[in-house]
């Protein structure tokens, strides 16, 4: 028998190599998908889940949703998801710029492959303590006596403490672009490392300019990364409520938030409904944004 016959004959079959991949896959995502979406047809009552199948907790989070209410704003649940989708976007647009500001140097502007690697190490230090601690940082910076305020008291640009720095909108967007920046930094520099420099050399030598280098070669280089790492932030964003409650002083709500909430009180189906409608709307953004570029394709 040949060698070639042996070596095929000792090959593991391509499911079984699949095999644990799929198990994991299956336990740990479709299971718990499954279970959420079986108990959000639920119905409970303060003491009890009650097995069933009724669309009540849909109904329920949208009651009212049809037009605006007597002080003319939408409903809890539309206002809600529109806050939640507000914070989505303006932490992905910042992430993107810094993201994409950090790769680009690191990948053209530092030659040096040691520099290169220790400046990006550099860049996952705030990732060795816990996000949390991360958070609760910005409190002595942000808060009403905090260092900031005492910086601009004292620069007499201001007569007295500024108010909107901490527990506001501000202080939420500010620490979600602290976390999850790197998560933008790290697929751009990927794919920005794997541009042919010889293409960067023919568009100089084609006479054009920095920018017009950047529009038209880095960037449609980079849409992979572009697009993975929009898809981190997004999905992140979407369902947290940690950074909202801290940063927000408990005072802005999100969908991840009201879930927590529900959750706390045992309101098992109606979590299990809305965490199925903010699932559907986030796959909805993602479905988007693979329809401009082919992940497949690019990879």
């Amino acid at each position: 028998m040949s060698t070639a016959s042996t070596a095929q004959q000792r090959t593991v079959p391509a499911w079984w190599q699949a095999g644990p991949f799929a198990a994991v896959f299956l336990v740990f995502f479709l299971v718990p998908l499954a279970l959420t979406l079986m108990v959000s047809f639920w119905n409970f009552n303060e003491y009890e889940l009650l097995p069933g199948f009724t669309f009540k907790n849909y109904w329920a989070i949208f009651e009212g949703c049809a037009g605006l209410n007597e002080r003319g704003d939408l409903c809890v649940s539309l206002a809600t998801y529109l806050s939640t989708l507000k914070f989505c976007f303006l932490v992905w647009a910042i992430t993107l710029v810094f993201g994409f500001a950090v790769a680009y140097f690191l990948a053209f502007h530092v030659r040096s492959p040691g520099v290169q690697t220790a400046l990006f190490v550099l860049c996952t230090v705030p990732f060795w303590t816990s996000n949390v601690i991360r958070m609760i940082s910005w409190v002595p910076l942000l808060g009403r006596n905090g260092l900031v305020n005492e910086v601009l008291q004292g620069l007499h640009l201001v007569d007295k403490p500024v108010e909107w720095l901490l527990f506001s909108n501000f202080s939420v967007v500010l620490a979600f672009v602290h976390l999850y920046t790197m998560f933008m930094i790290v697929p751009i520099f990927n794919s920005m490392m794997r541009i042919d420099r010889s293409l960067l050399e023919a568009a100089s030598d084609s006479g054009a300019s920095g920018w017009q280098t950047l529009w038209n070669v880095i960037v449609p280089l980079c849409k992979t990364g572009i697009l993975i790492g929009s898809i981190f932030v997004i999905t992140i964003v979407m369902g947290d409520f940690v950074t909202i409650g801290v940063m927000g002083g408990q005072q802005i709500a999100s969908v991840g938030k009201i879930i927590q909430v529900q959750t706390s009180y045992l309101q098992f189906p109606l979590a299990a409904a809305n965490a199925v409608i903010l699932l559907a709307v986030v796959l909805m953004i993602i479905w988007g944004l693979t329809r401009l570029v082919d992940i497949r394709k690019e990879l």
